[in-house]
C-alpha cells in the first residue's frame, strides 16, 4: 500500500483519512484505495460510515473508534499493527482528529514508533474559510466555544480585538445566541460569515455585519452543520468612506484652518489615520 518502511520493520500502518463532509464525490481515489486495502477500518460511527462505503463498494471490516473508548482501543490497535494489519481511520465527515476522535490515539501510535500516514481531503474549517470571503492569511481555529464561564467571555473578547480571522463550529439551536453575544463585543463595521450544510443540496454563505447576520437567523432559524468565520477587527475608521472624509474636511467651519490642523481634527473626529485624511486633503487640491 505505501513502500515508505515503519521505524519498527515488520509493523503496519495507521492511515489518517479524510472523508466526505456531505458530497459523497469528494473523496480522493487515493483514499477509496486505502479504505479497500486496509485490513479495518476504525470509524467513529459505524452506521455513518457504512452509507460512505457502501457507496464505493468498499467491503473492509469496521470497527468504533469515538471520544468514549479511544483511550482503551489505542493500545488493541497497537498491537494489530505490530502484527503487521494495516489500518484507517476516519470519522463521520472531514478530516480526523479535528474536533473528533483520533488525538489519543495517533499520539500513542506515533511515540510507539509506528507509522502514521495522513491521505488528505476535506476539512469543513478550511472548506468554509475557503469561499467566506475573509482573510485568509492568519486564522485561528476554536473548534466550540466553552458553553459558558469566564473562559467563553475570554474567547468572545480575543475574539473581537484579534488581528486575524477566527474559525468556529456551532450547533444550529445555539448560533443565534452566539452571535448576539459575539455582537456585543464586536464593533458594528466588524465582518462575519456563517457557513452550512457545505457541499449538500442546501450549502449556504452568510456574509456581513454581525447585526446583519443576526437578523437573517433570527427570521429564519438555521439547520445542519455550520462553521461561523469572524474577520479581523477593523481598523478604526475604516468603515468611513472617503467621500464623507472629504465632506468634512470641506465643511464651512473647516476653511479657515491650516491643511495640517484641518486634517488632525477631522482625523480626531472622524476616528481615522491622520495619514488617510492629509492625503485626501492633498489630493483634492485643498
Amino acid at each position: 500500500m505505501d513502500s515508505q518502511p515503519n521505524r519498527n520493520a515488520g509493523t503496519g500502518q495507521l492511515f489518517v483519512v479524510a472523508t466526505p463532509i456531505g458530497n459523497l464525490g469528494d473523496i480522493s481515489y487515493r483514499a477509496v484505495e486505502i479504505l479497500k486495502k486496509a485490513d479495518a477500518i476504525a470509524a467513529e460511527d459505524t452506521r455513518t460510515s457504512a452509507r460512505l462505503l457502501s457507496h464505493y463498494g468498499i467491503a473492509t471490516p469496521m470497527f468504533a473508534c469515538h471520544e468514549h473508548n479511544e483511550e482503551a482501543l489505542a493500545e488493541q490497535l497497537l498491537a494489530r499493527l505490530r502484527q503487521g494489519q494495516d489500518i484507517a481511520l476516519i470519522s463521520d465527515a472531514g478530516t480526523p482528529l479535528i474536533s473528533d476522535p483520533g488525538f489519543k490515539i495517533v499520539r500513542t501510535l506515533r511515540r510507539a514508533g509506528i507509522r502514521i500516514t495522513p491521505v488528505p481531503g476535506p476539512c469543513s474549517p478550511i472548506v468554509a474559510l475557503s469561499a467566506s470571503g475573509l482573510p485568509t492569511d492568519r486564522f485561528t481555529y476554536l473548534g466550540f466555544l466553552p458553553r459558558a464561564g469566564s473562559k467563553r467571555e475570554a474567547m468572545l473578547r480575543q475574539i473581537a480585538a484579534a488581528e486575524h480571522t477566527h474559525i468556529l463550529l456551532e450547533s444550529p439551536h445555539r448560533l443565534v445566541g452566539t452571535l448576539r453575544e459575539l455582537q456585543g463585543h464586536l464593533r458594528p463595521e466588524h465582518e462575519m460569515c456563517v457557513a452550512r450544510e457545505m457541499t449538500k443540496m442546501f450549502e449556504e454563505f452568510v456574509y456581513g455585519t454581525g447585526a446583519e447576520v443576526v437578523a437573517r437567523f433570527e427570521a429564519e432559524p438555521p439547520r445542519g452543520e455550520i462553521v461561523l468565520i469572524i474577520g479581523p477587527a477593523p481598523e478604526a475608521g475604516e468603515a468611513i468612506d472617503d467621500a464623507a472624509i472629504l465632506a468634512r474636511l470641506h465643511a464651512p467651519d473647516m476653511h479657515s484652518l491650516p491643511p495640517s490642523t484641518r486634517a488632525r481634527s477631522v482625523a480626531k473626529e472622524l476616528g481615522v489615520p491622520k495619514s488617510r485624511v492629509y492625503r485626501l486633503l492633498t489630493d483634492s487640491g485643498a
